[in-house]
């Protein structure tokens, strides 16, 4: 799978994410495919890995380890299962981000966590440093132009990525600074076409590249 990606350029890999395994791994299985990872990628691109768990101190185990196996960055949730308010959610990735010395990607994905992040919260941690991209895969489309524009208006401290599949050309036309979708897993080729041609400004191509992802 990670030649199937890079062998279609995409410019980075996100193990232990939400359309892996990660739910039913072992801690030390967690650290196998990081490792194993890590050592396929070789360098050619960013490695960013999950730590998805119950608390901040859970996560930021995993953090450490991932980081001392080779991980660029770290991706997390907000803390699972534990009803935490807005105050408790940013302090968990204050104390996440504190553990490590990589960039922290926040990942917004309520479906999973039953927690959204909200915008004010989020461009609090950017601008505290905290976190410096955000993963965006509520399905708020509206929410998500929003955190876009805030970003822009804060001198985009943040790199705002996408989890959309079946919007990415839309999201990239809003500002999107990249795509992660699920499907990107089968057809990786497809996605990487439409992300250079929304850099090209080629928006005909992107639609007629999303159309085509769509079906599949």
């Amino acid at each position: 799978l990670i030649d199937h990606l890079l062998d279609a350029g995409v410019h980075g890999i996100f193990p232990l994410g939400s359309s892996g395994q990660v739910a039913y791994l072992t801690d030390a299985e967690r650290d196998d495919v990081v490792r194993r990872t890590v050592e396929r990628v070789a360098g050619r691109v960013p490695v960013v890995v999950g730590v998805p768990d119950f608390t901040a101190r859970r996560m930021a185990e995993h953090a450490r380890r991932a980081v001392e196996l080779g991980a660029d960055a770290i991706v997390a949730t907000a803390p699972l299962y534990a009803l935490q308010d807005i105050a408790e959610i940013a302090e968990s990735y204050r104390m996440l981000a504190a553990s490590v010395d990589v960039p922290l990607i926040a990942y917004d994905v309520p479906v999973r966590v039953n927690t959204k992040l909200g915008i004010d919260m989020v461009m609090q941690l950017a601008s505290e440093g905290v976190i410096k991209g955000i993963k965006d895969s509520s399905g708020d489309d509206v929410g998500f132009r929003r955190l876009v524009d805030a970003n822009r208006a804060a001198g985009e401290p943040l790199d705002v990525l996408t989890g959309h599949e079946v919007m990415v050309d839309s999201m990239f036309l809003l500002g999107a600074g990249g795509a992660v979708p699920g499907l990107a897993n089968v057809d990786p080729a497809g996605y990487v076409r439409m992300w250079d041609a929304a850099v090209a400004g080629d928006w005909d191509a992107a639609r007629k590249e999303q159309a085509r992802l769509n079906r599949l």
